[in-house]
């Protein structure tokens, strides 16, 4: 089979490997698309943690070609997708039912081998099946859904709510999605990029979009704030655009090392709570369910579509304008 194997910053290609056989436990998967995230570019550029050589990619799905043996929760012909997050369990916030904060949390396409590949071996408690109506392509989007579904936890958004979203990007459609269906009464999208504010006016579920660069018509308007990008510049918006008693959820990831200057008193005169959310504790069933209810349009976010070959070059470019990427591997 090909994979793309990261063998340090910067350095990351695409070689033949041997197709892998699932031990006990395990199941062998032929991939059908792995999303490219935010953190698979963190990795190139040395800004997250991994032991190389490693086959990168977590946000996959795919059809099973093969189990190991005393598998019996699952068969040959069957479609999953991926949780690649495995706390150990033992630990304390593993112990406090705090698994996204494990001590020892590893993960598929950090720790182990992961969806960059066109097969891939996935221990059975990390596959969900997938609905029949459920295409794959969607089935890739499951983990970032999944991380959504906590970050909208953490939002604790009321029906009526006013709601900023801050990106426009997969990330922040699937939150502004989430956000509408969890009762939010004016949705508001902000972006750079134009298209992607046309997409989320177009499938319908935002009030209005805005371009953060030419409209201050947000500030101090917004009872819950979910930023969505990972900058410096947007946590510190966040801020601005939430109302006196609002809950800001940063959910983008900034790079290690960049900080953010705010002033403690703004926080204090508008009683603000701010809040991180982190990957997908306990939410990847009911990412599966809300995949299932066909109440997400998720497809449209998938723009563009790349072959393994074209993956080493992608990630070290700058992002571009489309929502979505996904690898084909096959």
């Amino acid at each position: 089979m090909r994979a793309a194997v990261f063998h340090a910053v910067g350095d990351i290609r695409i070689e033949p490997r041997e197709v892998p056989e699932p031990g006990k436990g395990e199941v062998l998967v032929r991939v059908a698309a792995c999303g490219i995230c935010g953190t698979d570019r963190h990795i190139l550029h040395g800004e997250f943690d991994v032991v190389p050589p490693i086959i990168i990619g977590h946000e996959y799905s795919g059809e099973i070609t093969a189990v190991g043996p005393d598998v019996t929760d699952f068969r040959v012909g069957e479609r999953v997708a991926m949780d690649p997050n495995m706390p150990c369990g033992v630990c304390r916030p593993c112990q406090r039912g705090q698994v996204h904060l494990c001590d020892n949390l590893t993960a598929l396409g950090v720790n182990y081998d992961g969806g960059f590949a066109e097969y891939s071996v996935v221990p059975t408690a990390q596959c969900y099946k997938l609905p029949e109506h459920v295409s794959l392509l969607e089935g890739s989007l499951a983990e970032p859904l999944a991380c959504c579904l906590r970050g909208i936890q953490q939002a604790h958004i009321q029906p009526g709510d006013r709601v900023a979203v801050i990106g426009g990007g997969a990330i922040g459609q699937i939150l502004a999605q989430l956000a509408r269906l969890t009762g939010a009464g004016k949705l508001v999208l902000s972006d750079l990029i134009e298209e992607r504010r046309s997409m989320a006016e177009q499938l319908g579920y935002v009030d209005e979009t805005v371009d953060p660069h030419t409209s201050d018509a947000l500030l101090g308007w917004a009872d819950v704030v979910l930023e969505a990008v990972g900058s410096v510049t947007t946590t510190q918006q966040a801020l601005q655009w939430a109302a006196p008693g609002a809950t800001i959820v940063w959910f983008g990831v900034t790079p290690p090392g960049d900080m953010a200057a705010i002033e403690p008193n703004l926080v204090f005169r508008k009683e603000l709570t701010i809040r991180g959310a982190r990957i997908n504790p306990f939410t990847h069933t009911r990412a599966i369910a809300m995949l299932d209810s066909g109440r997400l349009n998720l497809e449209p976010l998938i723009t563009k579509r790349i072959s393994l070959d074209e993956l080493p070059g992608f990630l070290a470019a700058a992002p571009g304008k489309d929502t979505k990427t996904v690898v084909i591997p096959a």
